[in-house]
C-alpha cells in the first residue's frame, strides 16, 4: 500500500463516526463494538508474540535434532499438536496449526 493510499484511508477513518467506523446503528453498540476491537488488537498481540516464542523454542528443538544426527522435523510429534489443535478447536483448529506449524520449520 501507498504511503498516499494509506495516509487517505486514515483520513477517512478519523473523519467518520464511530458508528460509521464500526458499521453499528447507535452510539452505544458502536462504543461496545470500539472497546471490544481494541481488545482483539491487544489479543491478537499476545498471540502473535507466543507464536514468535514458539518459533525460537522450535528452532532450539531443530537445532538440537540436526546437531544429534536427527532429521529437521518429527511428523509423530506434528501429528500431536495437530490432534491437540482439532480436539480443542474443532476442524479449523487443524488449519490453524498446520499454518503454526509451518512458521515454526526451517528456521535452522
Amino acid at each position: 500500500m501507498s504511503t498516499q493510499t494509506a495516509t487517505a484511508q486514515t483520513a477517512t477513518a478519523t473523519t467518520q463516526t464511530p458508528t460509521e467506523q464500526t458499521g453499528a446503528r447507535t452510539a452505544e453498540a458502536a462504543a461496545l463494538i470500539g472497546d471490544a476491537r481494541e481488545r482483539i488488537d491487544a489479543l491478537d498481540d499476545r498471540i502473535i508474540g507466543l507464536i514468535q516464542e514458539r518459533m525460537a523454542v522450535s528452532a532450539v528443538i531443530q537445532e538440537a535434532r540436526i546437531s544429534s544426527g536427527g532429521r529437521r522435523v518429527n511428523l509423530a510429534r506434528e501429528m500431536e499438536v495437530l490432534g491437540h489443535y482439532r480436539d480443542a478447536l474443532g476442524k479449523p483448529g487443524t488449519a490453524l496449526a498446520m499454518t503454526m506449524l509451518e512458521l515454526c520449520r526451517g528456521r535452522v
